[in-house]
């Protein structure tokens, strides 16, 4: 419905309902807009793309043609995201979601790929249950003992929805379900804060991953949390390999090392410390002091990030819309326009991904 949109496109601009009138410079005033809002009036076609200018949204997406909208949106945050905080994201999602979904419609694909590959949410009564959930996720995927060279591929490949954009500072990422009016099964999506660090990014997609295939009902909100990030760490950094890696019990460990390890598997170096924690290669007095020396500050400034680094592979980026539109701009099923606004670009960046350079 209209008025849904229209109500969330209003907050994530930060308009009041009178404030957006005048911003239409009174060409219908704040009550018709609040009628519009709840569905008691239809804008005219002209009010309705001046709504769509004034609020930097596309005509599509306040038309609702596909009939999505968002549920069980979960963030996480450093603190609590305020009404417009979650109106941006939102309306940022479905804009995103619609595009993606009109591309596999021209090909034909099947949207609902995603399947849990425990098959249903596994129950945790503890933290360390993580650990083996982690395991059997990686057994299940086939994903051997190796780090994970590229964790938004792999989702993507699994059938989840990857969204990397700017989200509001304090928000990390979120996990949600995009419901359908027209089909019956709801489409998971992972949306991760562009504005973090590479490693962090990793981190929270799989954090993410972790509470699609858990169920905490016996943890707390904290508990359940921690549990979330513990299945990422395992993930990222496979127990037998790390141990192989760093050796079985250690006393101490050296900034260089804590560096080669950080890049072998492409995390933070706290997130390093505390897996090797977790794990029991070092103990939590060893960690404490890691935090107070080597690695002191490494909570809130990365050393060495991943991203501008020599020894850094290709950086993580969501590639399956991208590569689905040229796809259907090379069998001609879609004009490079088309394309263009499918991505977000102009018709000269597109033609210049078809031609190539030179």
């Amino acid at each position: 419905m209209i008025g849904v949109r229209l109500r969330l496109a209003r907050k994530k601009a930060g308009f009041s309902l009178r404030r957006l009138a005048d911003a239409l410079n009174g060409r219908v005033s704040a009550q018709a807009i609040g009628k519009y809002e709840r569905n008691e009036m239809t804008p005219s076609s002209g009010v309705l793309l001046a709504l769509a200018q004034t609020l930097d949204v596309s005509l599509s997406y306040l038309m609702d043609a596909q009939g999505l909208s968002l549920s069980g949106v979960d963030f996480r945050t450093k603190a609590n995201t305020s009404a417009r905080d979650r109106a941006q994201v939102e309306t940022e999602v479905i804009e995103w979601i619609e595009r993606y979904l009109q591309v596999e419609r021209v090909l034909e694909l099947d949207s609902s790929e995603w399947r849990n590959p425990l098959d249903i949410p596994r129950r945790l009564q503890r933290i360390d249950d993580a650990e083996l959930l982690a395991e059997d996720v990686r057994t299940r995927w086939g994903l051997g003992g190796d780090p994970i060279p590229n964790v938004t591929e792999l989702l993507e490949e699994q059938g989840l929805k990857v969204l990397i954009t700017q989200l509001p500072q304090r928000v990390s990422g979120f996990t949600c379900l995009v419901n359908r009016d027209d089909e019956g099964e709801a489409l998971p999506v992972i949306v991760v804060n562009g504005r973090f660090s590479l490693e962090r990014r990793r981190l929270t997609l799989l954090h993410e991953l972790a509470h699609r295939v858990m169920d905490p009902a016996d943890l707390s909100e904290k508990d359940e949390e921690k549990a979330a990030t513990r299945v990422a760490g395992a993930l990222l950094m496979p127990r037998d390999h790390l141990i192989r890696e760093a050796g079985r019990w250690r006393n101490r460990l050296g900034y260089r090392e804590i560096m080669d390890l950080k890049h072998l598997y492409q995390v933070s170096g706290a997130a390093l410390l505390v897996r090797l924690r977790d794990i029991g290669v070092i103990t939590s007095e060893t960690l404490t002091y890691a935090f107070q020396s080597v690695a002191r500050g490494w909570r809130t400034e990365e050393p060495e990030p991943l991203e501008g680094s020599d020894l850094c592979g290709q950086i993580e980026r969501p590639q399956r819309l991208e590569r689905l539109c040229y796809r259907a701009l090379a069998e001609g099923l879609i004009s490079s326009a088309k394309a263009a606004e499918l991505l977000r670009c102009s018709v000269e960046a597109v033609d210049a991904g078809m031609k190539g350079p030179g």
